[in-house]
Protein backbone atom coordinates (compact mmCIF):
# COMPACT_ATOMS: atom_id res chain seq x y z
CA UNK A 1 0.00 0.00 0.00
CA UNK A 2 3.27 1.91 0.71
CA UNK A 3 4.56 1.29 -2.82
CA UNK A 4 0.57 2.45 -4.15
CA UNK A 5 0.93 5.55 -1.97
CA UNK A 6 4.28 6.62 -3.33
CA UNK A 7 5.15 6.87 -0.03
CA UNK A 8 8.33 3.94 -0.53
CA UNK A 9 9.61 3.00 -3.74
CA UNK A 10 10.62 -0.44 -2.89
CA UNK A 11 8.31 -3.13 -0.97
CA UNK A 12 10.55 -4.15 1.85
CA UNK A 13 8.38 -7.70 1.77
CA UNK A 14 8.75 -8.21 -1.51
CA UNK A 15 10.45 -11.63 -1.55
CA UNK A 16 9.83 -12.77 1.87
CA UNK A 17 7.81 -15.73 2.77
CA UNK A 18 6.08 -16.79 5.84
CA UNK A 19 8.29 -20.30 7.33
CA UNK A 20 6.10 -23.35 7.59
CA UNK A 21 5.97 -24.16 11.45
CA UNK A 22 7.55 -27.73 11.74
CA UNK A 23 5.48 -30.18 13.88
CA UNK A 24 7.75 -32.36 16.17
CA UNK A 25 6.42 -35.80 17.44
CA UNK A 26 6.42 -34.52 20.62
CA UNK A 27 3.46 -32.02 19.21
CA UNK A 28 1.65 -34.56 17.65
CA UNK A 29 1.64 -37.05 20.15
CA UNK A 30 0.85 -34.43 22.88
CA UNK A 31 -2.00 -32.67 20.20
CA UNK A 32 -5.18 -32.96 22.23
CA UNK A 33 -7.58 -30.36 20.59
CA UNK A 34 -10.97 -31.69 21.39
CA UNK A 35 -13.00 -28.44 21.00
CA UNK A 36 -15.96 -28.10 23.90
CA UNK A 37 -19.52 -28.87 23.17
CA UNK A 38 -22.46 -29.84 25.04
CA UNK A 39 -22.54 -33.80 25.62
CA UNK A 40 -26.42 -35.16 24.54
CA UNK A 41 -28.26 -34.55 28.20
CA UNK A 42 -26.26 -31.39 28.56
CA UNK A 43 -27.94 -30.12 24.75
CA UNK A 44 -31.10 -31.85 26.29
CA UNK A 45 -31.26 -29.48 29.10
CA UNK A 46 -29.83 -26.31 27.28
CA UNK A 47 -33.03 -26.77 24.99
CA UNK A 48 -35.32 -27.30 27.60
CA UNK A 49 -34.20 -23.88 29.14
CA UNK A 50 -34.54 -22.32 26.08
CA UNK A 51 -38.01 -23.13 25.46
CA UNK A 52 -39.22 -22.27 29.42
CA UNK A 53 -36.80 -19.37 29.83
CA UNK A 54 -35.37 -18.27 26.73
CA UNK A 55 -36.55 -14.88 25.26
CA UNK A 56 -38.18 -14.11 21.70
CA UNK A 57 -37.51 -16.38 19.59
CA UNK A 58 -34.79 -18.59 21.49
CA UNK A 59 -35.93 -21.82 21.72
CA UNK A 60 -36.06 -21.94 17.45
CA UNK A 61 -32.68 -20.11 17.09
CA UNK A 62 -30.71 -22.92 19.16
CA UNK A 63 -33.11 -25.26 18.29
CA UNK A 64 -32.77 -24.76 14.67
CA UNK A 65 -28.71 -24.60 15.51
CA UNK A 66 -28.35 -27.64 16.95
CA UNK A 67 -30.47 -29.84 14.81
CA UNK A 68 -28.77 -28.42 11.63
CA UNK A 69 -25.05 -27.87 12.42
CA UNK A 70 -25.26 -24.55 10.53
CA UNK A 71 -23.19 -21.73 11.58
CA UNK A 72 -24.67 -18.91 13.00
CA UNK A 73 -23.97 -16.26 10.17
CA UNK A 74 -25.62 -18.86 8.37
CA UNK A 75 -28.89 -19.12 10.59
CA UNK A 76 -28.96 -15.06 10.68
CA UNK A 77 -28.93 -15.11 6.83
CA UNK A 78 -32.04 -17.58 6.70
CA UNK A 79 -35.26 -16.48 4.74
CA UNK A 80 -38.75 -18.38 5.13
CA UNK A 81 -37.95 -19.95 1.33
CA UNK A 82 -34.65 -21.70 2.77
CA UNK A 83 -37.20 -23.90 4.87
CA UNK A 84 -39.05 -26.55 2.61
CA UNK A 85 -41.94 -28.26 5.01
CA UNK A 86 -42.66 -30.59 2.37
CA UNK A 87 -39.69 -32.29 2.18
CA UNK A 88 -38.23 -31.09 5.69
CA UNK A 89 -34.53 -29.88 4.15
CA UNK A 90 -33.23 -26.75 4.58
CA UNK A 91 -31.19 -24.90 1.91
CA UNK A 92 -28.06 -23.19 3.19
CA UNK A 93 -26.92 -19.84 0.60
CA UNK A 94 -26.08 -17.08 2.00
CA UNK A 95 -24.54 -15.85 5.03
CA UNK A 96 -24.96 -12.96 7.64
CA UNK A 97 -22.45 -10.12 7.77
CA UNK A 98 -22.34 -7.15 10.49
CA UNK A 99 -18.87 -5.96 12.03
CA UNK A 100 -20.31 -3.43 13.40
CA UNK A 101 -23.48 -5.08 14.90
CA UNK A 102 -25.51 -2.30 13.54
CA UNK A 103 -28.98 -4.12 12.74
CA UNK A 104 -29.46 -1.85 9.97
CA UNK A 105 -27.08 -1.96 7.68
CA UNK A 106 -26.06 -5.71 7.54
CA UNK A 107 -25.07 -7.91 4.42
CA UNK A 108 -25.80 -10.86 3.22
CA UNK A 109 -22.72 -12.90 1.65
CA UNK A 110 -21.95 -15.83 -0.49
CA UNK A 111 -21.00 -19.01 2.36
CA UNK A 112 -17.80 -19.37 3.72
CA UNK A 113 -17.03 -21.90 0.88
CA UNK A 114 -18.35 -23.79 -2.43
CA UNK A 115 -19.53 -26.33 -0.15
CA UNK A 116 -21.33 -24.51 2.77
CA UNK A 117 -24.04 -24.23 -0.08
CA UNK A 118 -25.70 -27.09 0.35
CA UNK A 119 -29.28 -28.66 1.40
CA UNK A 120 -29.64 -30.29 4.88
CA UNK A 121 -33.01 -32.67 6.45
CA UNK A 122 -34.13 -31.57 9.59
CA UNK A 123 -36.31 -33.35 11.81
CA UNK A 124 -40.22 -32.30 11.68
CA UNK A 125 -39.57 -30.83 15.08
CA UNK A 126 -37.88 -27.85 13.62
CA UNK A 127 -40.81 -27.21 11.27
CA UNK A 128 -43.45 -27.43 13.87
CA UNK A 129 -41.65 -25.13 15.89
CA UNK A 130 -41.09 -22.71 12.83
CA UNK A 131 -44.61 -22.62 12.26
CA UNK A 132 -45.46 -21.53 15.96
CA UNK A 133 -42.72 -18.34 14.98
CA UNK A 134 -43.91 -17.46 11.98
CA UNK A 135 -47.63 -17.11 13.10
CA UNK A 136 -46.26 -14.75 15.97
CA UNK A 137 -44.22 -12.77 13.46
CA UNK A 138 -46.50 -12.27 11.47
CA UNK A 139 -48.80 -10.38 14.15
CA UNK A 140 -45.60 -8.03 14.03
CA UNK A 141 -45.59 -7.38 11.03
CA UNK A 142 -49.53 -6.40 10.42
CA UNK A 143 -48.81 -4.47 13.73
CA UNK A 144 -46.18 -2.60 12.44
CA UNK A 145 -46.88 -2.98 8.36
CA UNK A 146 -45.88 0.52 7.14
CA UNK A 147 -42.60 0.25 9.14
CA UNK A 148 -41.56 -3.48 9.25
CA UNK A 149 -38.34 -4.14 7.19
CA UNK A 150 -40.12 -7.02 4.99
CA UNK A 151 -37.33 -8.90 3.55
CA UNK A 152 -38.46 -12.40 4.45
CA UNK A 153 -36.12 -13.02 6.99
CA UNK A 154 -36.69 -15.87 9.99
CA UNK A 155 -35.15 -14.89 12.55
CA UNK A 156 -35.95 -10.61 13.25
CA UNK A 157 -35.51 -8.30 15.81
CA UNK A 158 -39.18 -8.20 17.20
CA UNK A 159 -38.87 -5.46 19.81
CA UNK A 160 -37.13 -2.19 17.53
CA UNK A 161 -36.28 -2.36 14.45
CA UNK A 162 -38.93 -4.71 13.19
CA UNK A 163 -38.17 -7.28 10.45
CA UNK A 164 -34.16 -6.96 10.51
CA UNK A 165 -32.16 -9.90 10.79
CA UNK A 166 -31.13 -10.63 14.03
CA UNK A 167 -27.19 -10.05 14.52
CA UNK A 168 -25.06 -12.98 15.35
CA UNK A 169 -23.62 -11.14 18.27
CA UNK A 170 -27.57 -10.83 19.86
CA UNK A 171 -27.09 -14.89 19.19
CA UNK A 172 -23.75 -14.70 21.25
CA UNK A 173 -25.80 -12.77 24.24
CA UNK A 174 -28.69 -15.27 24.53
CA UNK A 175 -26.80 -17.96 24.17
CA UNK A 176 -24.54 -16.79 27.55
CA UNK A 177 -27.73 -16.09 29.36
CA UNK A 178 -29.04 -19.55 28.78
CA UNK A 179 -25.92 -21.16 29.73
CA UNK A 180 -25.89 -19.46 33.13
CA UNK A 181 -30.03 -20.35 33.63
CA UNK A 182 -29.08 -23.75 32.81
CA UNK A 183 -26.07 -24.01 34.53
CA UNK A 184 -23.62 -25.07 32.17
CA UNK A 185 -20.22 -24.16 30.85
CA UNK A 186 -20.54 -20.66 30.07
CA UNK A 187 -17.34 -20.52 27.78
CA UNK A 188 -19.23 -22.13 25.08
CA UNK A 189 -20.27 -20.21 22.27
CA UNK A 190 -23.52 -20.70 19.18
CA UNK A 191 -20.24 -22.35 17.42
CA UNK A 192 -19.92 -25.12 20.04
CA UNK A 193 -23.18 -25.93 18.94
CA UNK A 194 -21.90 -26.97 15.76
CA UNK A 195 -19.70 -29.50 17.64
CA UNK A 196 -22.71 -30.65 19.29
CA UNK A 197 -24.69 -31.60 16.11
CA UNK A 198 -21.22 -33.38 14.68
CA UNK A 199 -20.85 -35.26 18.38
CA UNK A 200 -24.26 -36.61 18.29
CA UNK A 201 -23.82 -37.78 14.19
CA UNK A 202 -20.57 -39.93 15.81
CA UNK A 203 -22.28 -41.45 18.44
CA UNK A 204 -25.12 -42.03 15.91
CA UNK A 205 -22.43 -44.16 13.74
CA UNK A 206 -23.19 -41.43 10.80
CA UNK A 207 -19.83 -41.52 8.71
CA UNK A 208 -17.17 -38.99 9.06
CA UNK A 209 -17.91 -37.94 5.49
CA UNK A 210 -21.59 -37.53 6.10
CA UNK A 211 -21.25 -35.30 8.33
CA UNK A 212 -18.71 -32.72 6.75
CA UNK A 213 -21.16 -33.02 4.16
CA UNK A 214 -23.90 -31.73 6.58
CA UNK A 215 -21.70 -29.37 7.89
CA UNK A 216 -20.31 -27.77 4.20
CA UNK A 217 -17.21 -28.70 5.38
CA UNK A 218 -14.53 -29.95 2.57
CA UNK A 219 -12.16 -30.90 5.14
CA UNK A 220 -11.35 -29.38 8.78
CA UNK A 221 -9.50 -30.53 11.18
CA UNK A 222 -11.71 -29.81 14.48
CA UNK A 223 -14.85 -31.91 13.38
CA UNK A 224 -12.44 -34.81 12.81
CA UNK A 225 -11.20 -34.33 16.29
CA UNK A 226 -14.85 -34.70 17.56
CA UNK A 227 -15.88 -37.22 15.64
CA UNK A 228 -13.18 -39.23 16.62
CA UNK A 229 -13.03 -38.09 20.36
CA UNK A 230 -16.72 -39.08 20.35
CA UNK A 231 -16.67 -42.83 18.11
CA UNK A 232 -13.54 -44.27 20.11
CA UNK A 233 -16.09 -45.85 21.89
CA UNK A 234 -17.40 -47.07 18.91
CA UNK A 235 -13.97 -48.86 18.17
CA UNK A 236 -13.64 -50.14 21.13
CA UNK A 237 -16.54 -52.24 20.62
CA UNK A 238 -15.66 -52.95 17.47
CA UNK A 239 -12.27 -54.58 18.31
CA UNK A 240 -14.04 -57.03 20.83
CA UNK A 241 -16.49 -57.99 17.98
Amino acid sequence: KAVELDVIKIDPTQYATVPKTQRTVEDIENKKEIPKFLEKEELALFLKTAREQGLDGDYLIFLTLAYSGIRDGELCALRKTDFDANEFTLSITKTYYNPTNNVLKYTLLPPKTTTSVRKIELDPLVFNELEKHLATQNEVKMRYRKTYHDKDFVFVDMVKNHGYPIYIKKVENRMARLLKLAGLNQTLTPHSLRHSHCSLLAEAGVPLQDIMDRLGHKDDDTTKNVYLHVSKTKKKEASHK
